[in-house]
Parts: C-alpha cells; sequence; structure tokens
C-alpha cells in the first residue's frame, strides 16, 4: 500500500497544500503543470472551487460529459456540476472543507482514481435541498471518488453524510424523506437507474471468500476488502469482525453514528441485514495507499425489517456508500463509512 514520493494530507495546513510543491512527484499526464501529483490536484482544486468559490474552475476541472453518481440518481454534464455547487454553496457560503485524507490509486494509461475524505463546517444561510434555512452552523463528511485524467475529473461518485446534517439542522430525516418521496410518486414509478443498479447488483457472483482466513491487508488490500465484505455481509458471518477489527477499533457511520470496539460494530452489520434480509453486496472499487483503504460499495435489499429504519415497508433499497479504513498490526483499527440515508428512507417512502 506504501507510496511514499506523494505525501497525503498528514495534517498539514491549507497554506502548506496550497504552497507551490515544485517539481512534478507523479507521472500525470496533461495535468497543468502546477499539480505536483494526484493528490495535490483533488486537494488544491477542492479549495479553489468550493472555498476560494472559483466555481468556474469547475469548466477547466471537470469533463463536459461527466457522470456524477449519487444516492438520488446520476447528475450528467459539467453544466450539473456547477448548478450544483452553486446550490449548495447558496444554502451554506461560508462552508470551509477540511481534507482529512485522499486514497488514491493509479487507473492506467494516465488515468487516477482519488478517494477523498472531507469534513466540512458551515452556516445554513439559504434553503437547502432538506428545507428552509436555519441559520445553524453544522459539520458534516462527504467522500467524493474521482476519476481522473488528463487535469479533468471525467467520472465521480459523491456520498454525504446528509441524515446527520437534517439532524443537526432541526429536521428530522424521516420527514424530509417522506416529502421528497410524495414528490418523487408524483411524477411517476421507480426511476430507471435505481432499478438497473439494483439488477446490477443481483448479477453478481456471490464471492469465492468463504471459510479461509482473511487475507492480509497491508499485503492484498483488495482481497482484504473483498473478504470482509462478503463475509461479514453477503455470508453473514458477523463473528469475523473479531478477525478485521481491532477491540478498540473506533467506527464512524452516517447519521453522526459512533460505534466503539467488536460488540458495537457487529451491531451494525446485524442491524443491517435485520434491516435488509436479502441484502446483496458488490465492491464497485478499492484503492489503497500507505496504511489506508478506501472501499466503494453498493447494497440492494427489501425493506423487511425494523432494526435500523422501522416498521418493514417491503420497499427495494439500492445504498452507494464508500468506506474509509485506517489499518494498523494487519487490522482495522479506525473506518468512516459514508452513505445517504435521507435518500435510503426516501426510497423506503416509495419515492425514487
Amino acid at each position: 500500500m506504501a507510496n511514499g514520493a506523494v505525501p497525503n494530507v498528514g495534517g498539514r495546513d491549507i497554506s502548506q497544500i496550497l504552497a507551490s510543491q515544485g517539481t512534478a512527484r507523479q507521472d500525470i499526464p496533461g495535468f497543468d503543470p502546477e499539480y505536483a501529483d494526484i493528490v495535490d490536484y483533488i486537494l488544491r482544486c477542492t479549495h479553489r472551487i468550493w472555498e476560494q468559490k472559483d466555481v468556474g474552475l469547475i469548466a477547466t476541472h471537470y469533463g463536459s460529459d461527466i457522470v456524477v453518481h449519487m444516492m438520488t440518481g446520476p447528475a450528467i454534464g459539467m453544466d450539473g456540476v456547477i448548478a450544483g455547487t452553486s446550490r449548495t454553496l447558496s444554502a451554506f457560503p461560508d462552508r470551509t472543507l477540511t481534507g482529512e485524507v485522499v486514497i488514491w490509486s493509479d487507473e492506467g494509461d494516465g488515468a487516477y482514481l482519488s478517494s477523498h475524505r472531507i469534513t466540512s463546517t458551515a452556516t445554513n444561510l439559504g434553503t437547502s435541498e432538506l428545507g428552509p434555512a436555519t441559520g445553524k452552523r453544522i459539520t458534516f463528511t462527504t467522500i467524493a471518488d474521482c476519476l481522473c485524467k488528463e487535469n479533468l475529473i471525467i467520472e465521480e461518485w459523491l456520498v454525504r453524510d446528509y441524515s446527520h446534517m437534517a439532524l443537526q439542522l432541526g429536521f428530522h430525516p424521516r420527514e424530509v424523506a417522506r416529502t421528497h418521496a410524495a414528490a418523487d410518486k408524483a411524477m411517476g414509478g421507480r426511476a430507471e437507474w435505481r432499478l438497473a443498479a439494483m439488477a446490477r447488483v443481483q448479477d453478481v457472483p456471490l464471492s469465492a471468500f468463504t471459510n479461509e482466513a482473511l487475507p492480509n491487508p497491508h499485503n492484498d488490500p483488495r482481497d482484504f476488502a473483498h473478504a470482509v465484505f462478503d463475509q461479514i455481509i453477503s455470508q453473514r458471518r458477523f463473528g469475523r469482525v473479531r478477525e478485521a477489527y481491532s477491540p478498540a477499533a473506533h467506527w464512524n457511520g452516517p447519521g453522526g453514528r459512533r460505534l466503539f470496539g467488536w460488540g458495537e460494530i457487529a451491531g451494525w452489520f446485524t442491524a443491517i441485514i435485520g434491516s435488509f434480509g436479502d441484502a446483496r453486496i458488490n465492491i464497485q472499487h478499492v484503492a489503497a495507499v500507505d496504511n489506508m483503504i478506501a472501499v466503494r460499495w453498493e447494497l440492494t435489499g427489501t425493506h423487511d425489517g425494523g432494526a435500523l429504519y422501522g416498521a418493514a415497508t417491503g420497499e427495494p433499497i439500492y445504498i452507494l456508500a464508500v468506506t474509509h479504513w485506517r489499518i494498523a498490526h494487519g487490522v482495522i483499527v479506525d473506518e468512516v463509512t459514508v452513505f445517504d440515508e435521507v435518500a435510503t428512507m426516501r426510497q423506503m417512502e416509495g419515492g425514487l
């Protein structure tokens, strides 16, 4: 997983991140010469677009036909990215973004995948997709998986902790979801993109990772990720938590949840299956650098239990999520998992 030539965030102040990094540290053909490597590119252009409000920079840093995948459906085209960024800034004009980590992978042919975790603080001074302005200041986590090539983000997978945002603003996530679902139902049946996504997950063959010990995450991070998700979720072997996680592991998840240790983390996995008894999972992408692993995954199932989200609705559910792990001594010591629970509940209410 190591790649010491490319420095990560590593606690650096934004002034250090924005300072000239000198000559290139990585072969990134077609990128502007001001960028020394893929981490520098992601941190620098994100800061310029969001905190310096240089929204027009999107025109030179996003592909014209980009697809941004979200749990509310894909946004297609650069103009949609500009409009979405502008809407968010109008609702949270003082938003600051602190980059926590960039977990990247070389995708070949000059392309790189960056999984960038951001913690934001912002004051809600305008109407947002969650409701009217409240004047409240909140903190929330976002992870953006960006496929980058020749100075452009050409595809993105965006997940944000909307349920935690709603709770801090004083809104009930289920009520927000119910309002959106009512509008969805007025426009017709389930969206084609979601039906296609659920079918794709259902078509994924069951994993070959069964009874063997978990792979070493330092040597085989991709096999480790597949084995953890397949054995714990797909095969319902919750006891594997004791092999994959440190007994003192910290877990951070949607809705601002904070869990600690084997018992609480295993409880989360059992609650997922208790909510979606026929859950199937597909790992879309794994990236690993230094002692960190990023896993982008999707889950589909029927909401047939009340473990997490109230009484069963019988609705089919699709979840797009990203998980970041920090590894030490061969086990997970910290996890951050992000997905949009408001969109999840919106599906339970018959929307999307």
